[in-house]
C-alpha cells in the first residue's frame, strides 16, 4: 500500500516552477483525487483525501532509502509552511548529505522568518552539497548577506563550494565583493579562477579587461585558450554591460 500511495502522491507534484511563478502553496487539507487511480482500492473518500498522501509523505521522511525521502521532501513544498516546515527542520538532521540538501532547498522556497539561522548553521556544514544549498539560501536576499561570511569560504577545502560561491557573486550585484573575486581569480584551481573571471568581466567590465590580460599567461591552458578567445569579442564586439559596481570595500 505504501509504495502505491507514493507514486500517487508523486504525480500530484507536477512540473516545478520557478521561484517567481510560484504562488502561496496549497493546503494539503485540498482534494486531489483526480489524480488517482480508478481501482477500487482508492475509491473510498478517506483514501482519496490528502491526508493520505500527506501522511504517506510523513512516513517516507522516515524511510531507509535517501531517494524515497527526497521524493517525499519535494511532496511537502505543495504544503502549508505550518505542515512542513517543522517537518523539514527536524529532517536537516538526516545523516545523509543529500537529504539535508534537498531540505535546505525547499526550506529556502518557505522564505520563513527562522531560515537564516538555519542557513548559517549549514555553511559549517561537513558536506559540500549542503554548504552549497546554504550559500544558494543566503544569496536569495542579498541585502543581508554579510561579506565577512564569504570571505571564510576562500579557504573552502571544496573547490566546488569556491566556485559556486565565484559564481553567485557575478549574478548579485553587492557593493564590495571586487576585492573578493580578485582573490578567488588566484585560486589553486583553474575552474574556480575562470568562475571569478567572468564575475568580474560581469560587474566589473573594465577592471576585467586588464584580468583577462594578466590570465592569458596563466598556469593552465584552458583557461588562458578561454581568457584570449572572451577578451577579443570584448574588444570585437562589445558587451552589453551592467553599471559597474564601485570596486571599494
Amino acid at each position: 500500500m505504501g509504495e502505491r500511495f507514493r507514486l500517487i502522491y508523486l504525480k500530484s507534484t507536477g512540473p516545478e516552477k520557478s521561484e517567481l511563478e510560484e504562488s502561496s502553496p496549497p493546503r494539503c487539507s485540498e482534494e486531489i483525487s483526480d489524480l488517482v487511480p480508478s481501482s477500487s482500492e482508492y475509491s473510498t473518500p478517506d483514501t482519496l483525501s490528502s491526508k493520505a498522501f500527506l501522511n504517506q509523505a510523513k512516513a517516507d521522511l522516515k524511510h531507509p532509502d535517501p531517494k524515497v525521502k527526497i521524493l517525499a521532501i519535494q511532496y511537502l513544498e505543495q504544503c502549508n509552511p505550518s505542515i512542513t516546515v517543522p517537518l523539514l527542520q527536524e529532517i536537516l538532521s538526516d545523516p545523509d548529505p543529500d537529504v539535508r540538501a534537498q531540505a535546505l532547498h525547499s526550506l529556502i522556497k518557505f522564505r520563513n522568518p527562522i531560515e537564516s539561522p538555519l542557513l548559517k548553521k549549514y555553511l559549517k556544514d561537513k558536506d559540500p552539497r549542503v554548504r552549497i544549498a546554504a550559500l544558494k539560501g543566503l544569496f536569495n536576499d542579498k541585502e543581508k548577506i554579510d561579506l565577512n561570511i564569504l570571505i571564510q569560504f576562500l579557504s573552502d577545502e571544496s573547490s566546488w563550494v569556491r566556485r559556486k560561491i565565484a559564481t553567485l557573486l557575478g549574478w548579485t550585484q553587492i557593493e564590495g565583493v571586487f576585492p573578493i573575486l580578485v582573490e578567488m581569480s588566484k585560486d589553486r584551481d583553474p575552474k574556480v579562477r575562470k568562475a571569478a573571471l567572468f564575475s568580474i568581466i560581469t560587474l566589473y567590465p573594465e577592471e576585467g579587461e586588464n584580468r583577462l590580460v594578466e590570465a592569458m599567461t596563466d598556469s593552465d591552458p584552458d583557461l588562458r585558450r578561454w581568457a584570449r578567445v572572451t577578451l577579443e569579442k570584448m574588444v570585437s564586439r562589445p558587451l552589453k554591460r551592467m553599471a559597474p559596481l564601485s570596486n571599494r570595500v
